[in-house]
């Protein structure tokens, strides 16, 4: 199977699968910046079979202080989870959202770094099972429990590299900051304790690496943006946004294109919480 496939799958695909009666797990984690709580419109309409994930509550832990503003779930917490949701050992597990790919590569990046190992995003979101003209459905799904164990209690030393803020500040690995430009600019910063960038970032929205209809581009289209911020083929490389999010999209992208890239969870909302960490401006 190549790269890309592990990583992403199409909605004819997926419908075929469901069609098919195949055992999946869909799961609809639709989150924006500005409206975290995507089950009123999940209810409204969903992919046939889609369990809503809440992000904020089942793909992150905010009882825990220091790590930004989406500290990452344990993996106890997010088994008991994934099993609310019918997820079944070795089954494939589909995540999609309707905003930029931002829920569904959140929970494909959680799910993997705890050790599943089947887990695939819809490339194009909601946006493309609709422009197939696919069915949708209302209301709560209620699905049998799952038995999925999940491996690694420990997502931050997980099956997926991660980067702590002293890794970070040693500025050994480049970084790739995946906010707005005009976040990563220092022009404003709506949501975090300073304005900027960590020094030495290159910007790279995650919403560059989505084509128009909101699916990923292809591989030589990534691997171009890369070596126009000066990463090469075989550099290590690392990620952060805001809070751990939307970078997943850029890392996702990454993985696609067969390259393993490592995330700062606490992001800027880590960073730039310490006031004697450097800011870089412009």
């Amino acid at each position: 199977m190549q790269a890309r496939d592990r990583v992403l799958i199409s909605a004819t695909e997926l419908a075929g699968v469901i069609e098919a009666g195949d055992p999946v797990s869909v799961l609809d984690v639709r989150w924006r910046i500005d409206e975290t709580d995507g089950r009123a419109a999940y209810l409204e309409g969903h992919i046939p079979g889609a369990v809503y994930v809440s992000l904020e509550d089942e793909l992150s832990d905010h009882s825990v202080s220091g790590r930004g503003r989406h500290p990452l779930p344990s993996g106890r917490d997010l088994e008991a989870a994934a099993r609310r949701w019918g997820v079944r050992q070795d089954a494939l597990v589909v995540t999609y959202d309707d905003w930029n790919r931002a829920g569904s590569a959140r929970a494909w990046w959680v799910l993997t770094a705890a050790g599943l190992d089947n887990v695939r995003i819809l490339d194009g979101g909601l946006a493309a099972w609709r422009a197939a003209g696919y069915r949708l459905e209302t209301g709560p799904v209620e699905p049998a429990a799952g038995n999925v164990a999940v491996p690694h209690d420990d997502l931050y030393a997980g099956s997926r590299p991660t980067l702590t803020a002293e890794r970070v500040a040693e500025g050994s690995v480049p970084l790739l900051d995946a906010r707005a430009p005009e976040r990563y600019r220092g022009d404003v910063e709506p949501l975090d304790a300073a304005a900027g960038h960590i020094p030495g970032a290159k910007n790279l929205p995650s919403v560059a690496v989505l084509a128009a209809d909101g699916t990923f581009l292809d591989d030589d289209s990534v691997a171009r943006l890369l070596s126009d911020r000066g990463i090469e083929r075989h550099d290590t490389v690392g990620a952060y946004c805001g809070s751990g999010v939307t970078a997943t999209v850029a890392i996702a992208a990454l993985a696609a294109l067969g390259r393993e890239a490592a995330l700062y969870p606490g992001s800027w909302s880590e960073w730039s919480s310490d006031p004697s960490r450097p800011v870089e401006r412009g």
